[in-house]
């Protein structure tokens, strides 16, 4: 029985050791397939990073052009308001200066009522003489 027990230890043994090298072999595997991962990982991370950056900064040109067209309509903008309440102010002297011209031309018009009857009375003295 003595034998037995040996030959059944010595195979426990040898398949013990047997799973050892296999467990072994296949973290050995394992190990290289992470870093075979973690590197190709870092390149996928490098390579998206790099678009992310081409990306913003093409938003990023697009949204300075497109501050620089708000901004030149802004400007654009306040000069038409400029020129046009240097307009209204235009009209409103306009309205000022024929108000006062149409007032003038009613006193020039009574006035020349007023010569003509004066003008009129005048002849009446002379054909009376």
């Amino acid at each position: 029985m003595r034998g037995r027990q040996r030959t059944i230890y010595l195979g426990l043994a040898f398949v013990m050791i047997l799973g050892i090298a296999v467990y072994f072999r296949l973290w050995a595997i394992d190990y290289r397939i992470s870093v075979d991962e973690a590197e190709s990982l870092r390149r996928q991370f490098d390579l998206a990073s790099k678009e992310a950056m081409d990306e913003s900064a093409s938003w990023r040109l697009r949204y300075d052009g497109e501050a620089e067209r708000a901004s030149k309509c802004d400007k654009e903008l306040i000069q038409i308001k400029e020129s046009l309440v240097e307009k209204a102010e235009d009209a409103a002297n306009i309205n000022k200066k024929l108000e006062m011209l149409q007032k003038e031309n009613m006193g020039l018009l009574e006035r020349v009522e007023y010569l003509k009857q004066e003008l009129e009375a005048e002849k009446l003295k002379c054909n009376m003489h």
